[in-house]
């Protein structure tokens, strides 16, 4: 395998808190890192840089790890742009919200949902996204809650069973049957492409003794739990996701005294999802109350054609920087390691020795710059696996 250094790096973020007492990001001056295949083998000063088959100049901007969006819904067809337009001018819109993007997708043909996974995993990729999940639940039948995942796992290895996003429209009179399918036969079908299993679990579409069924259900099949919670209003979602060990509970809105300290004792990580906020001008969740009382945080975008149509995690930085009380630097590290804390891998979200090298360089000499400089396209160059690819 051929080695490569990157050196003449201004600011390397490396998320190892032990090289660096002031922050959790690790900080290194004046860096440079060195790859080998498709991991980081050594990483430090750049005068110090080992020998390698190959080298790269980074002129003196920043390399951070590549963002690990954790929480996305890219299995789908159509958009929503009258919905969205009818919102922000506040007119009333009743066209069907998730269940306009079910007819939309069940009509929908493999090549053309696959192409358009395509498509936003690309977009991604250029904002420095180098892993990231995504959820079927745009189906709501077995055979289209099925196939959804086989697709995405075309495309990605963190992929997530969400037949119970809503109550599909074909059981909206049976919603006890809805779930028996949902912990059935569609389990069945669909546990084979996935490694997660969720639950919208609100007011509205699952309660918690049906979200502890389907959560049960899905662990019993060998998938990992993870919990929409707490989004619209105070629920049993926070709760249930750490009772359960699931690895991540999303949104997290709206939070009681025990759901912050349940997140702070348990190990579910509370992924906060500020494009769902800006894209619906709802409340903020309080990141600043979160980490103060000591969860592990992660920063996604909740990529979905409804309600937070963003691929984009630096926009998710500098939303929670400027309206959830986080720092530059947590938001980063929540956005990487954070990231990969909720899908429980160690593999990802760092650029130290053994860590898979996924790593962007910024045309900025500091990090700071992505909230700093809000939507502004700062991404110079993303390696992912080893390989240069933007």
């Amino acid at each position: 395998m051929t080695t490569t250094a990157i050196t003449n790096i201004a600011s390397l973020v490396t998320n190892d808190p032990s090289l660096c007492v002031d922050s959790p990001l690790g900080l290194i001056r004046d860096a440079a890192v060195v790859i080998e295949g498709d991991r980081v083998v050594w990483t430090g000063e750049s005068s110090k840089a080992p020998a390698t088959d190959n080298a790269v100049d980074a002129g003196g901007r920043a390399a951070i790890p590549g963002f690990v969006d954790s929480h996305s819904h890219l299995l789908f067809a159509g958009d929503r742009t009258e919905e969205f337009n009818a919102r922000m001018s506040g007119r009333p819109y009743s066209a069907g919200g998730i269940r306009t993007t079910v007819a939309a997708t069940r009509a929908a043909t493999d090549d053309e949902l696959s192409a358009n996974v395509a498509r936003y995993l690309a977009e991604a990729l250029r904002q420095g996204t180098t892993t990231f999940e995504t959820k079927s639940g745009y189906g709501l039948t077995v055979e289209d809650e099925a196939r959804a995942l086989r697709i995405a796992a075309q495309h990605t290895e963190e992929v997530t069973y969400l037949g119970a996003h809503i109550v599909s429209p074909d059981y909206a009179d049976d919603p006890a049957g809805y779930v028996d399918l949902v912990t059935g036969a569609m389990l069945d079908a669909c546990a084979p492409y996935a490694r997660w299993v969720d639950v919208f679990c609100e007011k509205g579409a699952f309660d918690g003794d049906q979200a502890r069924a389907i959560l049960t259900a899905g662990r019993a099949k060998g998938l990992h739990p993870r919990v929409h919670a707490n989004q619209l209003g105070h629920g049993p979602g926070v709760q249930l996701a750490v009772e359960l060990d699931a690895a991540s509970a999303d949104h997290c809105t709206h939070l009681t005294d025990a759901d912050v300290d349940a997140l702070a004792q348990g190990n579910t990580v509370a992924t906060l999802l500020p494009g769902a906020e800006f894209s619906t001008r709802a409340t903020w969740p309080d990141a600043r109350r979160i980490l103060d009382a000591g969860a592990t945080v992660a920063l996604s975008t909740d990529c979905n054609p409804g309600s937070s149509f963003t691929s984009s995690m630096p926009f998710c930085i500098a939303l929670a920087v400027r309206d959830m009380g986080m720092t530059p630097d947590e938001a980063l590290w929540s956005a990487t390691a954070g990231g990969a804390a909720a899908l429980r891998r160690t593999d990802i979200g760092r650029i130290t020795p053994g860590a898979r090298a996924d790593l962007v360089l910024l045309d900025a000499p500091s990090h700071v710059h992505l909230a700093y400089r809000p939507g502004v396209p700062l991404v110079h160059a993303v390696w992912q696996h080893g390989e240069r690819v933007v």
